[in-house]
């Protein structure tokens, strides 16, 4: 907990960016009858009944300090789609930092042992080298800052019923452009001093 905290309160570097990631699922999930559309005085009305077209996964990249954030949808969540979602990280979006500072949790395809997976160890090496990596502790997932732009998005994008993949793309790169374009910063506030003191319980106990 403290490792991640000291990495929030490090000033903006553009060589080093901040970048939290985090990943979500969402059900794709069609209709059985057409629903009928809102009128005067009237909600639009679905059926109960829907017919489940399997899971999209939503990779999210967040720099809080500049307010952008970045979303890929893929059918899977394996190691590979891991792995080419880190590669465009550091190719495309960062290409001339000298370190991306990532912050993730520690779940078993996030880790640079995925890239080994995925591609040739000479260009897994470089990928690697691009990163430093920080991991939430365990059920210490509030600690990463994409959790709440996965949150956000949640309940402003994907509460209403997706049917196909292609769909969910264009839903989340709308909402990805609308926040970009507002550079909706994140500051973090709580400090590790806090932390000692509001979670003592958590810290080992020592007499003089």
């Amino acid at each position: 907990m403290e490792d991640v905290l000291e990495v929030y309160t490090r000033p903006y570097d553009p060589k080093r960016p901040q970048v939290c990631m985090d990943e979500l699922s969402k059900q794709l999930v069609g209709e059985t009858r057409t629903p009928l559309p809102a009128a005067p005085g009237k909600l639009e009305c679905y059926d109960y009944e829907y017919v489940r077209n399997g899971v999209g996964n939503v990779f999210i990249f967040f720099e809080p300090l500049a307010g952008w954030r970045a979303l890929t949808v893929t059918e899977r969540r394996t190691m590979v789609d891991w792995a080419a979602a880190i590669r465009e990280l550091v190719d495309v979006h960062y290409p001339k930092a000298e370190k991306v500072v990532l912050v993730m949790d520690n779940l078993n395809t996030h880790s640079i042992g995925s890239l080994y997976e995925a591609f040739a160890p000479e260009e897994a090496f470089r990928i690697a080298q691009k990163l430093e990596v920080h991991y939430t502790p365990k059920h210490g997932s509030w600690l990463n800052m994409a959790e709440s732009e996965l949150s956000i998005l949640s309940r402003q994008c994907l509460k209403k019923r997706i049917p196909k993949l292609e769909q969910l793309r264009r839903a989340v790169t709308a909402w990805q452009d609308k926040r970009n374009q507002a550079k909706t910063k994140t500051i973090w506030r709580f400090k590790t001093e806090e932390a000692r003191i509001r979670l003592a319980r958590l810290y080992p106990s020592f007499q003089a």
